[in-house]
């Protein structure tokens, strides 16, 4: 099969609102616009969610993380903050009609089944708009926090999360969607041929099933990934339909988005079956001076000494005892993130150093950064976009709730008037906003051979 590499300019992007407590900018909520007091708070969540969705944004996204890696930094550091994402997601269900809802669930500190009776739920109470965003886990600080000494070695954590995702899927197609019958005359609730145990018993797992809840309104909910190995790329392209990544230079980003469709073939699969979408955080303003100048601000916040605290944190070793003003050594980054092995690229090609790296990844953790007025911003997400570098963006204001408003008042008309992102919702599901197609039951499948 051979797969079209070129983006068509006449489709349309896609767009994501990415959530992260004050903002993505790690001096978020020390900027005198962002209400830093409102932590945990559903007045917060209302305002962003609504805000995405008059945008007509695709999905909103909020990441999840369950540790305190250093006490120490709590001081300073409130980038360690995660609200709970499948229970902010039940709260916003009820609350947004359109918009797709994505959370962050671990493959390596939960179980299959729990899980997938999670994102179910979420399905129906949503009418459909669920998204569960797959990650494996990196640091040493949650795996003491789930009854182990040490973090799972890297191909291990892809083994089990592969494993994690057949069984998922396949307790969600459990119930084929003919099962429930509810005939009150005849006194039958299901047809249960139509509902299948899993028998599942492989490495990691030994699951049962069948599902104890109905099949959902999108047969599955959305797939996200956001892996950049070579391992993650293979597990994106068989099983991902989104993935979020973060890359900073087109060429690199083009390169990167033929590669990974260009494997889904080896998995039966064609390209507009994944949706890529980096990161990317904007300074907006009426003029280039007036949004450079906001991020000049925003970056006056960050001392270099946090700076440096933060991309230890991201590099998972300490480099607080290296000179400031030379690059980083040579350090092992084997079993390391992709983050992690991004910053010492980054470090060895543009010999930046340990301060120049650590307020560079405090401003958007290695994502792409656009700064100018609404329709620099626009030319520049068209440019990619039409390069074949993305399907869309994964936005993530600087700060919230205003970076979001900013986005979404000032950006996307501009975006809309070039038909580049729809004007009204036309579809009900996450899968219907993205293009993506509702997937048979396996179980259906089997049954029709």
């Amino acid at each position: 099969m051979e797969v079209d590499m070129m983006t068509d300019t006449k489709q349309q992007m896609k767009l994501g609102a990415f959530l992260f407590n004050f903002g993505h900018h790690y001096a978020a909520w020390r900027y005198p616009g962002t209400r830093a007091e409102r932590l945990i708070d559903m007045d917060f969540y209302r305002q962003v969610a609504r805000t995405a969705e008059r945008g007509r944004m695709d999905m909103l996204f909020l990441a999840d993380s369950s540790s305190v890696p250093h006490i120490q930094d709590t001081a300073t550091d409130v980038s360690f903050l995660y609200p709970e994402s499948t229970s902010v997601l039940g709260a916003l269900s009820s609350i947004t009609e359109h918009i797709g809802l994505a959370a962050t669930v671990s493959t390596t500190f939960n179980e299959p089944y729990n899980l997938a009776r999670r994102f179910a739920t979420l399905d129906h109470l949503s009418g459909g708009r669920t998204a569960w965003n797959v990650v494996t886990g990196t640091k040493e600080a949650e795996a003491r926090n789930f009854n182990r000494d040490t973090m799972l070695e890297h191909g291990l954590r892809y083994a089990r999360a592969q494993e994690f995702l057949d069984v998922v899927s396949s307790l969600w197609d459990s119930w084929e969607d003919e099962a429930v019958l509810f005939d009150k005359e005849a006194g039958v609730f299901a047809d249960t041929k139509r509902i299948h145990p899993i028998h599942h018993k492989g490495a990691s797992f030994s699951v049962e099933g069948p599902l104890n809840i109905p099949r959902s309104p999108q047969g599955r909910p959305v797939i996200i990934q956001a892996g950049t190995s070579e391992s993650g790329q293979h597990l994106a392209a068989r099983t991902a339909e989104v993935v979020f990544t973060a890359c900073e230079d087109k060429a690199k980003a083009v390169a990167f988005y033929k590669q990974l469709k260009a494997l889904l073939p080896q998995y039966g699969r064609d390209a507009g079956q994944l949706k890529i979408m980096p990161g990317l955080l904007t300074f907006i303003g009426r003029t280039e001076e007036e949004a450079r100048q906001k991020q000049a601000e925003f970056n006056a916040l960050v001392p270099p000494e946090i700076a440096v605290s933060y991309l230890s944190k991201l590099l998972n070793l300490d480099v607080s005892g290296y000179p400031l003003d030379e690059p980083l050594p040579e350090l092992s980054m084997e079993g390391n993130t992709s983050r992690a092995h991004l910053i010492m690229e980054m470090s060895r090609q543009k010999n930046m150093t340990i301060r120049e790296l650590g307020l560079h990844f405090a401003i958007a953790r290695g994502h792409l950064v656009l700064c100018g007025t609404a329709e620099q911003i626009a030319d520049q997400m068209e440019d990619w976009f039409a390069s074949g570098a993305c399907d869309g963006f994964n936005v993530m204001p600087p700060y919230l709730p205003g970076g979001l408003e900013e986005f979404v008042d000032q950006v996307i008309p501009v975006l809309q008037n070039r038909g580049l992102f729809r004007t009204e919702y036309t579809g009900r599901t996450l899968r219907e906003h993205l293009g993506l197609d509702r997937p048979a039951s396996r179980f259906t499948a089997l049954a029709q051979t």
